[in-house]
């Protein structure tokens, strides 16, 4: 590593300086004159070739995949992944979380509805980590819904060791019509739908 500047990182390759665009929380982690491994995307049109570097295989084709989506460019997919890293941001595909994508800066609420929309069925095969939530519909249709607060209290009862498809139909239950339900009291209303009986 040569050097980091606020948006940029050049980097070392057998002797030769490459320029390389990153997220801000990937530049974060790179340290002047230590070793990098990257996933390197090239950027091409008529007026410059550029790169853009990423910490992982998964979330180079998470890049490429966003920008699938009408109206979401390089800029508009890095700020996307500063916010998501590749498996939250398949959670939130998956999920329907709009509010999630939205987070980022520059991305407003019909951008993020285009994205999670249009990738809604084009996720699978892009991450080598994991494959797609499996949205029960069938079994529970709310459990599909679960958006904003419920996709937290989902990752949060997750990390605590329940499955994902519970987690989120417990959520739902616990939601019911209430959308406005802030995630500190669905956590807890999960949870004890979720107690053993």
């Amino acid at each position: 590593m040569l050097s980091v500047s606020a948006d940029t990182a050049i980097i070392d390759v057998n002797g030769v300086g490459y320029e390389v665009g990153c997220a801000p929380r990937t530049l974060a982690k790179m340290v002047v004159g230590e070793d990098v491994a990257v996933a390197v995307e090239t950027l091409v049109a008529e007026t410059f070739i550029r790169l853009v570097a990423f910490e992982t295989e998964d979330e180079r084709r998470c890049f490429r995949m966003l920008q699938s989506v009408q109206g979401v460019g390089s800029k508009a997919a890095l700020a996307i992944l500063q916010v998501l890293k590749p498996g939250a941001l398949l959670d939130a595909i998956t999920l329907g979380d709009k509010t999630a994508v939205a987070r980022a800066q520059g991305v407003g609420p019909k951008l993020a509805t285009r994205i999670v929309t249009e990738l809604k069925d084009k996720t699978a095969g892009v991450f080598a980590g994991r494959a797609p939530l499996a949205v029960p519909e069938a079994s529970h249709p709310a459990a599909s819904q679960v958006t904003g607060a419920g996709y937290e209290a989902v990752s949060a009862l997750v990390n605590l060791g329940y499955d994902e498809a519970s987690a989120r139909a417990a959520v739902a239950d616990a939601k019911g019509s209430d959308e406005d339900m802030p995630v500190e009291a669905l956590i807890p209303a999960a949870l004890k739908l979720l107690a053993p009986r």
